[in-house]
């Protein structure tokens, strides 16, 4: 495997970076209001939307995502007779976004129940609306619960991009398996190997920098 060569497969394959950055930038930008907003009727008193919301992290974190992303680009098109129709990498992005909301419903719910009640008697006590209380004391303290396992589904999203390949969306491992068939180089599988880890590593880094910046707030 030539310089030439090994210079131009890596070029081809990091072009499927940027559709994986999409998706993951699309999923953390959209994923993370549809948590906390799931996350905040999970916690409410309204019974019929705790069932909805059960059923919906029920189904999306119990089924495979590979799964998901199929039944969203071929499936609803059959079932819809066309009426619902996705493109690929909107399929991607549609799924992504309502799967990992799904895992961050339930990560964002156990950090803000870290919080406790005493907290919220103490700023009722001083005059403070629900959404004040929620927004100035509980949240900023949940988020340093969060964090860590918010950093873990950041670490995982990165890898499950690869799945888009199934419904033909052209990211990294996609065009890494292209090269593969076409030349029959398992090398083209290694340089996606060193993207995806350099990618997860960049994640981590920058999560553990977040984790050091909310470290001053303390749950009790």
């Amino acid at each position: 495997m030539g310089g030439e060569y090994l210079r131009d497969i890596t070029l081809y394959i990091a072009e499927g970076v940027g559709v994986t950055l999409k998706i993951f930038c699309v999923t953390l930008l959209f994923a993370v209001p549809l948590g906390v907003v799931c996350a905040l009727g999970k916690l409410s008193r309204l019974k019929p939307l705790h069932f909805v919301l059960g059923i919906y992290t029920w189904v999306f974190r119990g089924t495979p995502l590979l799964l998901q992303l199929v039944f969203t680009y071929y499936g609803l098109p059959y079932l819809t007779n066309q009426a619902v129709s996705f493109s690929p990498l909107m399929a991607a992005y549609v799924t992504f976004i309502i799967n990992y909301g799904a895992y961050l419903t339930e990560i964002f719910r156990g950090g803000i129940q870290t919080i406790g009640r005493g907290q919220y008697e103490a700023a009722k006590a001083l005059g403070m609306s629900q959404r004040l209380t929620m927004r100035r004391i509980v949240l900023p303290q949940a988020v340093k619960a969060i964090l860590p396992p918010m950093g873990n589904e950041a670490v995982t999203l990165v890898k499950d991009t690869a799945l888009a390949s199934a419904i033909t969306v052209n990211e990294t491992l996609k065009l890494a398996n292209r090269v593969m068939s076409r030349d029959f180089n398992v090398g083209a599988l290694v340089i996606a190997a060193c993207i995806y880890l350099l990618l997860t590593l960049i994640v981590i880094q920058l999560f553990r920098l977040l984790e050091k910046r909310f470290a001053y707030y303390s749950v009790k």
